[in-house]
């Protein structure tokens, strides 16, 4: 039962998170601005085209996502059924895991939505005109920089995670 445990929280990490991180890594290069004025995010130029990529890959973090919650699930059974789930690693993962989740659920999902809200809804200057900000092209070139920026923490701790389920620091099998 634990070799189907493991096998199976194996394989949702790679199937699940992978492809969020990968998704979410390249959203940022396709919300931000473009030097080329009078592309249209609707239009079929080349900032039309990021509005659908960016889109089409906010769908996928968000629906691995829904199917990420299988990795900490048959992982902490994977933990129950190997009598680790004191041990210092799997705590440090799990935390690690929950700072990652908290990050994607509560900064990544909503910074693409908000980002995707501004490209599609035709993001003019008329922020500008009317001093109410800093300017589309600037505000939106920044929240994807601090999205990148978000992202690239969200990939560092799944980084560690993989780490420490490898090396699992104390362990006495030799690995």
């Amino acid at each position: 039962m634990t070799k189907f445990l493991l096998s199976v929280h194996v394989l949702a990490a790679i199937l699940a998170i992978g492809p969020i991180t990968v998704a979410a890594s390249m959203f940022p290069r396709y919300v931000r601005p473009r030097a080329a004025e009078g592309d249209s995010p609707e239009g079929n130029g080349p900032e039309g085209e990021n509005a659908r990529t960016a889109a089409l890959l906010h769908r996928v973090c968000r629906g691995y996502t829904v199917v990420g919650v299988a990795v900490p699930a048959f992982g902490v059974a994977t933990g129950a059924q190997l009598g680790v789930l004191a041990d210092a690693w799997l705590l440090a993962s799990v935390m690690l895991t929950a700072a990652a989740a908290a990050l994607l659920l509560l900064a990544i999902l909503p910074g693409q939505q908000r980002l995707l809200a501004r490209l599609t809804d035709g993001d003019t200057d008329s922020e500008t005109a009317t001093g109410t900000g800093i300017g589309t092209v600037e505000a939106r070139r920044s929240a994807a920089a601090r999205l990148a920026m978000i992202t690239g923490i969200f990939n560092l701790l799944w980084a560690v995670v993989v780490v420490l389920m490898i090396v699992r620091p104390g362990s006495t099998t030799g690995a």
